[in-house]
């Protein structure tokens, strides 16, 4: 019977752990369903920028104060959790506290820093909560932010608050059975942690007897550890999935300069063709190329493009920097990077919807281009790189926009009227105006 305990937990963890990974390899599947681009290069570079945006933080602080409280809720939510080490060891073994004899002062330190940090943590979560619900901030009340979004956002909050009220109750109830010598919770006469927050969250409960104490302490203990593993698979189904891939998509983000566009392969191989002088126009085909599938001029779909900018509408937070920064947005467009990242998000968890229930993709009739985005969108950007520089994570909307766009001009010649005759005027006057290359001058005459 003694060990029943640390079998539930057991059952619990393994349950908790093997859940999360079975959600996270839909992620890298489904990531795995764009196509591959090789970002191996200047490893270096790519580690420093990862150590400096995504465990630095430094795109966060350009805007003071929201980096500054984000910064608390990050250190403290990653510093507090290193104490699930010590939940996880006494949960198998059925210890107490099992780094405090071994520890000493140093343990002392640790859990008084996680307790200033989780009041910290409480204060900022309460400022996020305002600003989100009562200011009226426009970003956070525009369209796409609508209904789960927006909830989603709420929750997490929620869930910090009840996972930090659990570990002080958890640390308050324990501070007063150690006072009291209880068995368990003593060691050799001594009191093991510095609680500089639970002391005082102690008050309320010192009139209470030991047995009422030990039920509140044990019910917190398993609460905490239990929020912490339903928050751990409350990440798949939420924007702070950006906590874990923050890291990756950072290092693999683009290295070269922002406004630099990459050329189409299969586009630069037909211009070399036509401006061969050697090449026969009337040649066969190659046979080892016949029977390849055409590449896609551009992106239609979720499968049009590469697995990096998958990977950036799984990474994006929703914050709206990138929409409070684009330009076309601000002057009343219909265009929203942030939009841009959660539809190419969520189509592709329809993609992957249909994948776990058929077992493979069966063309549901549905692209993200038209179904989810709409040309109207994609033809209002300017191409500024606003929301890119604006990005915390470093996540590339604009490149998302400027493959459909490819897609809608090369596959489906079906360019705005204004660039097509501007295009018109390029092929047959040698530059965007409507004069003929002897009239050119003529202003001068004048």
């Amino acid at each position: 019977m003694e060990y029943i305990p640390n079998i539930i937990f057991i059952l619990l963890l393994v349950a908790g752990i093997g859940y999360f990974a079975s959600n996270i390899k839909k992620i890298i599947r489904n990531v795995k369903l764009g196509k591959e681009v090789d970002r191996s290069d200047r490893k270096g570079e790519r580690f420093a920028q990862m150590a400096r945006i995504a465990l630095g933080q430094s795109k966060m602080v350009k805007r003071p104060i929201a980096g500054f409280l984000h910064i608390i809720v990050y250190v403290g939510f990653v510093i507090i959790n290193i104490e699930v080490l010590e939940i996880i060891i006494d949960g198998i073994t059925g210890s107490h506290r099992i780094f405090a004899p071994y520890l000493g002062g140093v343990y002392d330190f640790l859990i008084a820093t996680f307790e200033i940090l989780a009041l910290l943590v409480l204060i900022t979560v309460v400022v996020f909560w305002v600003r989100r619900n009562a200011l009226n901030i426009k970003r956070f009340t525009m369209g796409e932010l609508k209904g789960w979004p927006k909830n989603d956002a709420n929750y997490i909050l929620y869930f910090e608050v009840v996972l930090m009220s659990l570990f002080l109750i958890m640390n308050a109830t324990d501070f007063i059975l150690q006072t009291r010598g209880v068995e368990g919770y003593a060691h050799a006469g001594e009191i093991f942690g510095s609680f500089p927050v639970s002391q005082f969250v102690a008050i309320p409960f010192e009139t209470m007897a030991d047995g009422t104490l030990i039920a509140i302490e044990r019910t917190a203990w398993w609460l905490h550890i239990a929020g912490i593993l339903v928050f751990l698979n409350y990440l798949y189904w939420s924007k702070h999935l950006h906590i874990m891939l923050a890291f990756p998509n950072v290092y693999f983000a683009k290295l070269t300069p922002q406004g630099q566009f990459t050329n189409m392969e299969a586009v630069t191989k037909e211009v070399k063709m036509m401006m061969d002088p050697n090449a026969d126009p009337f040649a066969a085909p190659d046979p080892n190329e016949a029977d390849e599938e055409p590449a896609s001029l551009g992106a239609a779909d979720i499968f049009d493009l590469n697995q990096v900018q998958l990977l950036n509408a799984y990474t994006c937070t929703e914050c709206g920097r990138c929409t409070s920064e684009c330009p076309a947005n601000i002057t009343g467009k219909k265009l929203s990077p942030r939009k841009i990242m959660i539809d190419t998000r969520d189509r592709l968890e329809e993609v992957g919807s249909v994948i776990n229930k058929e077992g493979e993709w069966k063309d549901d009739g549905k692209t993200l281009l038209n179904d989810y985005i709409t040309t109207e969108e994609l033809w209002a950007c300017t191409t500024c790189n606003a929301c890119v520089e604006a990005c915390p994570i470093g996540i590339d909307p604009l490149s998302i926009i400027m493959e459909m766009r490819r897609y809608l001009v090369l596959e489906n010649s079906a360019a705005p009227s204004e660039l097509n005759v501007t295009m018109g005027n390029i092929e047959n006057n040698g530059a965007p105006w409507p004069y003929n290359q002897m009239d050119r001058l003529n202003w001068a005459n004048e």
